[in-house]
Formats: C-alpha cells, structure tokens, sequence
C-alpha cells in the first residue's frame, strides 16, 4: 500500500526546524531548608552575591543577606507562607533596586517601589539600587544655604542647611513627627522635593501624616514610603533605603531634597529581629555587631554636592525614639554621633504646654550661624542668650523670694520669650514674618505685654506689618538681611502698634 505525504505540514515544519537555533541558559538552584518570621534559609546558591534578588518557587521574591559557607540567608519580601521546606529557590543575578522617576511624585508607595495609594503603576524603565556608597569628599561643598523649617525655635536656634543631617529625638507623642510634617508643609514653593520614609508606624498615623500633607497641598512635590507596622520585618529593613534612592534621583537631576527618617529606632528593631532569626552573633541590647554601619552608611548619602556634580543636596531629617528621655541608650547614641546635631524634645516641657517641647540646651546644631540668613544670625545671638540666662536664673529664682530688679527684668523676658516660641502645628511661619517676630521680642517691645497675651500680640502684630508695612516684609524677605534703616522703620512701626494695641 502506497503511502502519500502531506506537503501542507511537512513544508512549514521543515521551515521552523531550519530556523531553530538550540539555546540554554545556566541559573544557580538552591533549596529551602528553613523559614519563618520573614527569613529563608537555603543550602546551594554558592555564587550568589550580597544584595541579590532570588525567586522562589511561588514566584515570591527574596534578598540574600547573610553569606555563608554552605548556606544563604535570605529576607524575604512578601508573604511567608506560601514557601515550603525543600521549595527550589533561583537566583536572579540582579542587585536589589527600585523604580525610580518623576512619575512618584504625589505618591504612596512600599519599599519596593510598588504603589499602596490604590492609584496606577508608576510607568518608568530607570531604577537605582537601594544599596550605594556615599558620594566623597571631592564631591561635596559647605554646607551654608538654609532649609527653612518655618517653624521660629528651629530657625533661630537650630538651624538646619540644605545637605545637613538633624536628628528629631524625644519620648513618645512628644511632636516629632509634627515637626517634620511642617517642614515638609514648609517647603511649598521652595522647589524642595520632600520623602517622608514611615517605618514601623500604625497605618493609621501614616494615612494621618498623608492626610495633612494632601490638606495642605504638600503631596504635588512629595513621596510617601510606607512599611507599616503591620508589613514585614524586611519591608521596614528597606524602606529608609528605598527612600533615599528615590531622593538620589532627584540628587543626580540638580534638586534639593528633604528626607524624613520616621523612624530609626524601629528600623533597628526590624534589623535586629532578622539578624537574630538569622543567629548572628548578638551584642548590646541584642543588637548586631553592624548595628551603627547599618545607620552611618544610609545618613552619610546625606550630601550637598559641589557645582561641578551638579550642585543637588540632600537634607536627612531622621527621627529616634528615646524612653524616660534617655539619650545615653545604645541606638540614640549611635544616632547622636553619626548626625550633624539633634533636636531633643523633652516630655516634660510638652505636658507644661510648651509647643514645640524643644529643649535649647540639649539641641545643637553643627553647621549653626552658617545655615542662617544674615538677618536672622543677627537677632539670633541675643535670643540664645536671653533663653540661656533665662533657664540659670529662673532655677535659681525658685529657691528665693527676694531677687533684684535686674534679675526680675531677666527673668520676666525670658519667659515672655519661651512664651513667643512656642507656635501650633500646620502654622509654619516664613522666615521674614519670624525676624519680626523674634526682633519685637529680643528688643523688650514686649516686656511689658502680660504673659497671657504674647500670642494675641505677636498675631495681631504680624496682621498689622502685613496690612501697613508690608514693604519692610519683602525687603527683608528680598536682602535677607535687617540693615539700621530697616530696623527704624520696624521701631516706628512697633511704637504705632503698641499705641493701638489693648492690653
């Protein structure tokens, strides 16, 4: 019997074998030997890098962090329970990285560059790895151009300068996270881009933070990264990293960026947690050994660079949380010495309802007198003094009824000054309104004010200056600087007020 072949399929299959080429490909395999707690361990993967993307089986992704012998440690980033003892896991030779792009502006995101907002994916190709060392000496300037916080005790007396690295510390719900928050709010027009970076907080104090950042129009010009406390310990590992990778984004295109730290303490614990789980041999309080190198290495991408790397800065504001004020604990000291200064807000001062609780004595910062405009270096000085003698002669005054006039004087400005300080949350002040303000007090207009009208004075003042003299405002919002003729004007226009003003 006569066989016939189909020429119709033999023709096209003839086609597809003459254009196939063999290829294979060679990937590393491990397998999973144990999990928990949002940690694998994995025998095989012996070529796998520090800082490598592995796949496990699930198509759950994973980051090799602890290179041993004849095992890998790995976080894992996502949910553990989907992953099984023996599971292969495939290492994917790409270092960890996230997307970055202009596309984040206005957005929540994980630390994984993956949007939390219930809005679109970000559509960008550029990433940049969470992982970099920090830019050298060569690259860097002084740092000497203010980063306004509008907020008046921190301008005046701790001062902050765009490159500088300020450490927030204080107990809990003594404010910090509000001052962050207001120099976020603060930079609204300043051509700042703002990270806020929640690490660790309850999802309900971020959507909280995310809600007053879009009340006042702050999200057009911000990014929010979110590992709450309810995602995994290797989600609050790398959202401080996530975050300063996005800020070295903009860094590189020539911007000022503003990176808020909230906050470190709980990113040593979720590093503690791992690197125990992992045995890794455990020091002070249990934390590892690395613990500060875990710190030292993010803040120090803290930078402004030099005009010929473009003349981009980043200003890192990270916030520790302290128990019963203790700054001597292991993880506020680390923290203390790695920063250019700390601001330090005492629990005590915030029950006695002043606002913000900042205690000048204990808060520094480093770069001082040079992260300030001349005006306000001018009146600046007397203010730190005046608050200084204050605090020595009012402990004193305490311990005796009979002080001399003199003494009585000081004390009386003093406290008028702590008085004027203290300003509410989401009412940062400009920096011209803040000379003002400051200048009427450090120059005793109002020595004689009660106590309890320092604040309906300052307001209705600065109304005033606003309505008759807004002139004085922009000239010295213009020169950044009180010259002798401004400073008449401002004596002039004080004396008309206190005329008019009702005590």
């Amino acid at each position: 019997m006569k066989r016939t072949v189909n020429t119709n399929i033999t023709g096209p299959l003839k086609k597809h074998l003459a254009a196939f080429t063999p290829e294979f490909s060679v990937s590393e395999i491990g397998t999973v030997t144990s999990v928990g707690d949002g940690v694998a361990k994995v025998d095989g993967l012996e070529g796998c890098g520090y800082m490598e993307i592995v796949e496990f089986a699930g198509g759950i992704k994973g980051v090799a962090i602890n290179l041993e012998e004849k095992s890998v440690g790995i976080i894992v980033m996502g949910e553990v329970l989907g992953i099984r003892e023996g599971d292969e896991v495939r290492a994917t030779g790409q270092i960890l990285s996230t997307p970055v792009g202009d596309g984040f502006l206005g957005r929540v995101v994980n630390p994984l560059g993956e949007p939390v907002d219930g809005k679109p994916n970000v559509a960008t190709k550029t990433r940049y790895p969470l992982e970099k060392i920090a830019p050298g000496v060569v690259f860097r300037q002084q740092v000497n151009t203010p980063l306004q916080t509008g907020i008046k005790a921190i301008d005046a007396m701790i001062p902050i300068g765009r490159g500088q690295r300020e450490l927030i510390i204080g107990d809990r719900n003594t404010g910090k996270t509000a001052i962050a928050v207001d120099a976020i709010i603060n930079q609204k027009g300043e051509d700042v881009i703002c990270i806020y970076v929640a690490i660790g907080q309850k999802t309900s104090r971020v959507a909280q933070v995310i809600n007053a950042l879009e009340k006042f129009d702050a999200m057009s010009y911000s990014i929010v990264v979110s590992a709450t406390s309810s995602d995994p310990a290797s989600y609050q590992y790398m959202a401080p990293y996530t975050g300063c990778a996005l800020a070295e984004y903009f860094l590189d295109r020539g911007k000022d960026v503003l990176v808020v730290y909230d906050d470190l303490s709980k990113h040593a614990w979720a590093y503690r947690q791992i690197s125990l789980i992992l045995r890794r041999p455990s020091g002070r309080e249990a934390y590892p050994g690395d613990v500060f190198y875990l710190h030292s290495r993010l803040l120090e991408r803290a930078v402004r660079l030099n005009d010929d790397h473009g003349g981009g800065s980043i200003t890192a504001l990270p916030i520790i949380e302290t128990l019963a004020n203790d700054l001597s604990a292991y993880i506020p000291t680390n923290v203390i010495s790695i920063t250019d200064g700390q601001i330090f807000l005492e629990s005590d001062l915030f029950y006695a309802g002043q606002r913000p609780a900042i205690n000048v004595g204990q808060s520094v910062s480093r770069v001082g007198s040079s992260a300030q405009i001349k005006a306000m270096k001018k009146i600046a000085g007397s203010l730190r003094v005046d608050l200084a003698q204050y605090r020595s002669l009012a402990a004193f005054a305490q311990f005796s009824t009979d002080v001399d006039e003199i003494t009585k004087k000081q004390i009386d400005r003093g406290s008028r000054l702590v008085e004027l300080l203290k300003q509410p949350q989401f009412v940062p002040m400009s920096v011209e309104r803040q000379v003002v303000s400051i200048w009427a007090g450090t120059k005793g207009h109002l020595d004689d004010i009660p106590l309890s009208r320092i604040g309906d004075f300052e307001q209705q003042f600065l109304d005033f200056m606003e309505r008759e003299h807004r002139k004085i405002l922009t000239t010295i919002a213009r020169d950044k600087a009180l010259s002798e003729e401004t400073e008449k004007q401002l004596k002039q226009a004080v004396e008309i007020f206190r005329k008019g003003f009702v005590v």
